[in-house]
This record gives structure tokens, sequence and C-alpha cells, in this order.
């Protein structure tokens, strides 16, 4: 993880060198140290940059003007939600500018545990994308889930010491931090024993109970959702990390809470962004332009997108421009839009006007295949009996992983059940556990604001446990994508009238594909096509992660997972019928 001295950096006294790898010409260096732009050269040499001398270089490189920035730092992210597996993944944000990710790789962890986070490392060693690793600390998010595998501290312990992992991840269990659960307290000294830190995930959590939960050694959040949490949170020493990705977009409403006080203590990180959001609209150089663009100080920004979360997270000499620093650095023509013209990584140009150099080697994934076991669904596995009338119904909110928790009326048949035709807009949402055929399956009720007209969509991506979520306006066409994701092996079906519009393979997992990313992003495209244009989905969000996330139950208000509908308020199951 830091970066330590290399002795073969230096084979001389720094005074004496006189040639470099490589020297940049008229470029204006943002600065991040000092807060200035300055016009020097820059020259650099193994990896390392030698410092703003002319000295004579194997390769002279002409900026034309441009402004050079460290290689920016997204701090907080994980790659299988980006639908890709590491390397295709490296290959779509390092075009971008994006040199090192601080990733949770929690979502292989919660299908294949140790294996999983194994497949990661191992995916993204000798790539030109820095990737440095939080341990996952909920696996599953909470002990009344049903995941593909469970880690404890002492599971985690043994790679605790690794250089590529840099502490542990989100921790989502804030009733156990609360009630100083045994097992939740061990991760977290394990890591702070490493002298590492600890990710935080406390959306809601206020007063006493922040105290508390901070006091146990966690230090950032990335899940603020206003500015009074952020302001609550900065008082207390916490780093926040604004969050701008494709399911939650949270960035411009927590900027007014960033002031010239205070920017020290914030990070840009994207936590889940598809491929097609990264080809398309970019990935944390978006969120330089959106922060500039809201009227934040250019250099301030840089600063949140580099040295902030390499300070933060203990990444030593990466993140600014200066001597001794590791040579990650991107060229862009301005900083309002911030488009990577030239992108390096440890010195080696990787990347030129928003193009890799060459495609990266990719390790096999056949050890991550056929993770999805389905038990043979029943006759009519989704029927839902509600006699009372009224229920208990999901409301997603606009670009936000929170959700509402409604009591509607409902109109029910002859024999107590619901019926879509008495039900105009109203939808079933079902989570069926995928990992050990067990047969377990709940199913509840979502708003009919999340459109979803004239068929069915289901996914093996669905947070954190990753079982297979399926919602729909029948029953049939719930029943017929459910069992089409099994047969892939993964990844996202849409149906309609009996028939199987579209799909997308995820066999990584479950999670991932191998394509290429343009590929996989083609294909989302055709996918949220039809989400807007055949099924009418609500355009306030991602419509696939939307549905994902509706199965994660430490994000209030109300969530469904293969045992239930869970009220993350009261921290219990409870009926979709209300009495």
């Amino acid at each position: 993880m830091p970066v330590t001295a290399d002795p073969e950096f230096w084979p001389r006294p720094a005074r004496e060198q006189k040639s470099a790898d490589l020297r940049i010409d008229n470029a204006r260096i943002v600065n991040v140290f000092s807060g200035e732009i300055m016009e020097a050269p820059l020259c650099a040499a193994k990896g390392r940059i030698l410092g703003f001398s002319r000295l004579e270089a194997k390769q002279v490189v002409d900026a034309g003007g441009g402004f050079l920035l460290p290689g920016l730092i997204d701090a907080h992210t994980h790659i299988e939600s980006s639908l890709l597996c590491p390397a295709r993944f490296a290959e779509a944000v390092l075009p971008r500018g994006v040199t090192t990710v601080l990733a949770d790789p929690h979502e292989i962890a919660n299908v294949a545990g140790l294996a999983g986070l194994r497949y990661m490392l191992e995916a993204t060693d000798g790539l030109p994308l820095n990737v440095l690793f939080m341990l996952s600390s909920c696996v599953p998010a909470l002990p009344l889930e049903d995941s593909g595998a469970v880690l404890k501290a002492e599971d985690l312990a043994f790679l605790m010491s690794h250089p590529r992992i840099a502490g542990l991840g989100e921790m989502m269990n804030t009733a156990g931090v609360l009630s100083g659960d045994a097992e939740v307290l061990a991760k977290i000294r394990l890591a702070l024993d490493c002298g590492k830190r600890v990710d935080g995930h406390s959306p809601g959590l206020t007063g006493s109970a922040l105290d508390a939960y901070i006091a146990a050694g966690i230090s950032t959040d990335h899940e603020c959702v206003s500015a009074e949490e952020f302001q609550e949170r900065v008082r207390r020493g916490m780093y926040i990390l604004l969050r701008e990705g494709s399911a939650s977009r949270d960035l411009l409403r927590l900027l007014p809470g960033v002031t010239q006080a205070n920017a020290r203590r914030c990070l840009f990180c994207t936590d889940d962004r598809h491929p097609a959001d990264i080809l398309d609209i970019g990935h944390i150089d978006n969120h330089l332009r959106l922060a500039v663009a809201a009227g934040l100080d250019p250099v301030t920004a840089v600063r949140m997108a580099t040295l902030n979360a390499a300070e933060c997270y203990g990444l030593e000499r990466i993140g600014g421009l200066a001597p001794g620093w590791r040579a990650d650095m991107v060229l862009v023509n301005d900083l309002r839009e911030f488009r990577a013209s030239s992108v390096w990584a440890g010195g080696q140009l990787v990347a030129e006007r928003g193009r890799m150099l060459e495609d990266l080697p990719h390790r096999a994934a056949d050890d991550m295949r056929g993770t999805v076991r389905l038990a043979p669904l029943p006759d009519r596995p989704f029927a839902l009996r509600l006699p009372s009338g009224k229920a208990r119904v999901i409301r997603p909110f606009p670009h936000s992983l929170i959700t509402g928790h409604e009591i509607l009326p409902v109109r029910v048949d002859g024999q107590g059940f619901f019926d879509f035709a008495l039900n105009p807009g109203l939808l079933k949402i079902a989570v069926l556990e995928r990992h050990h055929a067990s047969g377990k399956m709940s199913v509840g009720l979502l708003d009919k604001i999340y459109g979803l007209r004239g068929g069915a969509i289901a996914t093996s991506v669905a947070h954190d446990s990753h079982n297979l979520v399926v919602a729909g306006d029948n029953d049939a066409d719930m029943q017929q994508a459910a069992e089409a994701v099994a047969r892939l092996g993964g990844g996202v079906v849409m149906t309609a009238g009996g028939k199987i519009l579209a799909e997308l393979p995820l066999p990584v997992a479950g999670l991932m594909s191998e394509l290429p990313a343009a590929q996989v992003a083609e294909k989302l495209r055709g996918l949220l096509r039809l989400a807007r244009e055949h099924y009418h989905i609500w355009d306030q969000a991602d419509a696939f992660m939307t549905l994902s996330f509706l199965a994660l139950p430490v994000i209030p208000h109300l969530k469904i997972t293969a045992r239930g509908l869970f009220d993350v308020d009261a921290g219990r199951f409870v009926e979709v019928a209300v009495p």
C-alpha cells in the first residue's frame, strides 16, 4: 500500500542526477501543496518525479500550456459494480485520469469469501492502475442475511498486513458497533492495530450514537445525504467522501457544505458506477467538472481528488507532484472540463485522448464462475397473500439509496391474494437465495413511482449478499426472468409477454463480465433504452442499480432480503401485510 523509498531510484545523490526518462515542458502544474499553479518543466525517472529542473531526458513532451495534475484518486469504489473484471475496469478509468483507487471487494467477498478476495488481489497485481483494497468488514452485511460466505476477523487477519490492503472497508453494521458486538469490534481493532484506516457507513446516524460510532475507530463516511449530516461528521473529525455514482448522486447536495476551512477533510468517490456512465460521463474527472461548475475553486477540487485521499489513507508519496513522489500524472486542457489528453501511471504513458495505448492482460476467472445456484421454483412462487387489504410498500427516492416505508391500501382477489389488475402501477419485488440453492425467498411490493410496465427485470447483482432480485408487473415474466438469470450463471435479464427481450451475462461471480468495457457498456445502454422506452421506468435513477440496492438492509428505511421485508430503522423483519 504505502509507496516506500526505492533504493534503485536514487543510484546517486539527487543533486548529481544528470538525466531523466521523461521531461514535460510548457505545462502549468497544479500544485496541491501550495495551492498555486506554477510553470516549470517536470522530470521523472524510474517511475518517480525527479523535480522541476530542466534535465536532459530520453523523452520530451510539450504540454502546450495544458494543466498537469496529479493522477486522480477514487477514495471508495466497488470494482464489481462497474460490471467489469479488474483489468477491464482499469482500461475504462485510466483514460479518464484515474491512477489510484481504494476498492472495497465486498461484493465478490459476499459471493465467494476469501477466494473472491484472492481473485481481486491477483487480478489487479501488475496493472498500471494502482489498486488498493479495503478488506470487507461486513460479509454478510448483517447477520440476518444469506450470503455466499461469512468472513470473521480471524479470516481477515492474515491479509491485513498485505502491502495493498489499506484498511477495513465500510462498517455497515452500525448496530453491531453501538452494541459492542465482539466480532465487529475485533475487525476494527485488527485494522487499527496495523495502523490502517476504518471506513464508515452511517446514514442517518446522529448525536451520541454517532459519537460512539466514531469513537470505536471509524473515521470516514461516504453515506452523507444532507449538508447537516456532512457538518456533523466534519465537526467530529471524520473525512467526508462526496459520492457521485450511478445510483446515488450526493455531490451537489453536499458541496455547499465544503468551505475553505474544512475542504482538507473532503474527498471524492464513485462507490458504484456502471460502465456506460464511466465511458459516457466520466469517473472522478466528472466529479471535478461538477464541483467546479458549481463554484468550487479548481485547485481545491483537484486537491480533493488527489492529495486529500492519499493523506486520508496513508498513501505515501502519492497524490501530488513533488520530488520522489510516484509519477502518476494527468494532462488536461483546462480546469473546467478536465478532459485528459495524456495519462501517465508510474511514469509510463498509458492513455491518450481518452483511449488506452494497449490492452491490459487479465487473470482468467474460471474459478469464479458457476456461482448462481437457484433452487427449483415452486408453483406460484410469487403469490402474495394480503388478507388485511393494507400492505407495506418500498418507495425508491430519486438518485438515492434511501427508500421510503409506505403503508398503502391494496385490493386482493377472492382468496386474499394481491392482484396486479386491481392495483394498477404497484409492482411485486422478490429476492431468491442463489448461493446454496436453499429455496429461501420472499415477495414484497414496490411503489409505482419506479415505473416498470409490461414485463419484469431480474438480476444477480443485489447488494450486498447478491442474491437474485426480480421485479415486475406479472408473475409469469418474473419467473421467466429469474430462471433465465440462473441459466446465464448471473447477469441481468428483461422479459415481457413470455419472451426474453434482452440480457447481459455477468458470469464472473454473477457480478462481472470479462468483455471489454465498450462492449459491456453498449449492452447496458441497450438495456437502459428498453427500461425507458418499453418498461417506462422512471428517469430519476439508474433502473438496474436502484433495483439492486432495494435488497440492501443497512440503508433506511425499508428493504427486502431472501428472508423477508426488513425495517431498517427498527432492525427487524416485518410482514408485508399490515394487521
